[in-house]
């Protein structure tokens, strides 16, 4: 988060409105989150500034206390972000809120936790959108990639304090809520552009080599690669393996995969399934191939890949159309 030397006044008295006992008083500071946010005195306010500001936030989710309320309040908190400009003061905005669920999640009880996993879930959605609306940029998903995994992060590989719930959630939701977010687009007749898949899924790849926690590994190639290699395949194929690998997770991931490349739009455009997914493959082997790899993660990362890279040729060896498919724009 981009530190300021002077303290945002302003920061404090609107943390405790957004935490006050009156909902009144909380929908209005709520209201206005989003102007105040987009002010250029705010717009990199210091870290202690942003600390406070999301505490207050959290509380002001916490006490909404009625599933249509929280559902309102969860989706209206994620479009403060999408009405935040520059782009990067709303990721500025976005870091705050990731440092916050990092180190307010241990203190959730139980009867509370699903809807902040709904909270995250909008929050998932939206950066999403906010990185659509940014065209994708490089620049914009690597600052977005860094605050997933920089220390203290949800995806930190080397933060041991970071709670592993927090991981797992992100790999169910991840490829689901970009996946709506293509589709919804795509709904309105307006053509989804194309997605660096493999950019986004870099966070996933560096946890998955050097995480010290085994079962973050199993979750990663579970319910995110798994699902992902086997929507790049082609239905004839997918048949003909019986559908074994449906029955971990069900994920219709069609959009994502017909509008993706792996790391540039600009110069791949979109790609066509068997590229996309000899692209993925490779990602996944060369990340495992890097130094910093643990060799335990190494040897998990080599084993999927060498199952797929095998499935792979078989599916080449088959009578298909590999055509490249150009961005239409």
């Amino acid at each position: 988060m981009t530190s300021s030397t002077s303290s945002s006044s302003n920061a404090p008295p609107l943390g405790k409105f957004l935490a006050s006992t009156d909902k009144a008083t909380r929908d209005s500071a709520i209201k206005g989150l989003g102007f105040f946010l987009s002010e250029p005195e705010n717009a990199h306010m210091a870290e202690q500034d942003m600390a406070k500001l999301w505490k207050g936030i959290f509380y002001c989710f916490w006490m909404s206390d009625k599933p249509l309320v929280q559902q309102a309040l969860a989706s209206e908190l994620a479009e403060v972000m999408l009405n935040i400009n520059p782009v990067s003061s709303a990721l500025n905005f976005l870091e705050g809120f990731w440092q916050c669920m990092v180190r307010e999640w241990n203190g959730i009880d139980r009867l509370r936790v699903d809807k902040y996993y709904m909270l995250i879930r909008r929050y998932v959605n939206a950066s999403f959108r906010l990185l659509m609306r940014a065209g994708w940029s490089l620049g914009t998903i690597d600052e977005y990639n860094k605050i997933l995994v920089r220390q203290g992060g949800p995806l930190c590989p080397t933060h041991t304090r970071v709670p592993p719930s927090l991981a797992y959630h992100l790999c169910d939701i991840y490829l689901e809520e970009l996946e709506k977010v293509l589709a919804d687009l795509s709904n309105q007749n307006a053509t989804p552009p194309s997605v660096p898949l493999g950019r986004l899924l870099d966070p996933f790849l560096t946890l998955a080599a050097r995480t010290t926690a085994n079962p973050t590994v199993r979750r990663i190639i579970s319910v995110v690669l798994e699902p992902l290699i086997e929507s790049l395949q082609y239905p004839q194929y997918a048949e003909s393996l019986g559908h074994k690998r449906r029955q971990v997770l069900d994920q219709d991931l069609s959009v994502l995969v017909d509008h993706a490349c792996l790391f540039d739009p600009e110069t791949e455009g979109r790609l066509d399934r068997v590229s996309l997914h000899r692209g993925i493959v490779k990602h996944i082997f060369d990340t495992a191939c890097d130094h910093n790899s643990r060799d335990s993660n190494r040897r998990k990362m080599y084993s999927f890949w060498k199952q797929h890279a095998l499935e792979l040729e078989d599916q080449e060896a088959a009578p298909l159309s590999r055509t490249r498919v150009s961005d239409p724009s």
